[in-house]
């Protein structure tokens, strides 16, 4: 890899990646041994750029935003959401996830459809892609944010939770609730560079997470981490 390419994107020496904990399908693991998709991602592209690999993990999608977004990070793993393409520049998506929401079995919403109504209160975690999707979108229903949907749902009363399919699917397993059909969005992961990159840097980055998405190498990590999630389609 170029010279070139690697101080732009890593200007420390090191190329520093933010690994975001919260989203259990991308990775696993401890702040001191994180795992997963994200991490085998960000150590095959400090490989491909020469530049030892330096790993920060959070604990929620709006703190992996502000490490890349404050200059503290070089490289993030997050859903590509028009409130953050002000500070980061996106790849074309890795992974594709469902967004869904989880209500009470005795719950008169029937599909994700009736969830946008008056009086309904939908529970997120802060910052998250589907906060910022349903912040722009959802015309009725009101959002109540804080650090766990789920655990905002059971304290509050609330009518609805929204997150990822996957730890949805095991919080209504373990709790007796349900999730309404279909999904309400598509959560595009992808990886995120500083903004102020140019823009044959960040195509450059592109070009390759497309080769990993083709060669099976973020199909081999979301099986390595035994997660079902979806790879996403060409650019």
């Amino acid at each position: 890899m170029s010279n070139e390419l690697s101080d732009a994107i890593a200007p420390t020496g090191a190329l520093r990646v933010v690994i975001n904990l919260g989203n259990a399908v991308l990775a696993q693991g401890s702040a001191d041994d994180p795992r997963g998709v994200t991490v085998d991602m960000a150590h095959e592209i400090g490989e491909w750029l020469g530049v030892p690999v330096r790993l920060t993990a959070v604990d929620q999608a709006r703190k992996a935003y502000a490490e890349i977004a404050s200059g503290r990070a070089d490289l993030c793993f997050l859903a590509n959401e028009p409130a953050r393409e002000d500070a980061v520049a996106f790849t074309a998506p890795y992974v594709t996830i469902d967004g869904v929401y989880v209500v009470d079995p005795d719950s008169g919403l029937q599909e994700a459809g009736q969830v946008d109504r008056p009086g309904v209160a939908i529970g997120v975690r802060e910052g998250s892609a589907y906060d910022l999707y349903l912040t722009r979108t959802l015309e009725h229903a009101s959002i109540v944010r804080g650090d766990e949907a789920t655990d905002l749902f059971e304290s509050q009363g609330l009518d609805a939770a929204a997150g990822v399919r996957q730890p949805m699917e095991a919080y209504a397993s373990a709790t007796g609730r349900r999730l309404l059909e279909p999904p309400f969005m598509q959560i595009n992961q992808a990886v995120g560079l500083p903004r102020s990159l140019e823009p044959r840097i960040v195509d450059a980055v592109a070009s390759h997470v497309e080769d990993l998405k083709s060669s099976g190498f973020v199909a081999a990590g979301l099986a390595r981490s035994g997660v079902d999630a979806t790879v996403a389609p060409p650019a």
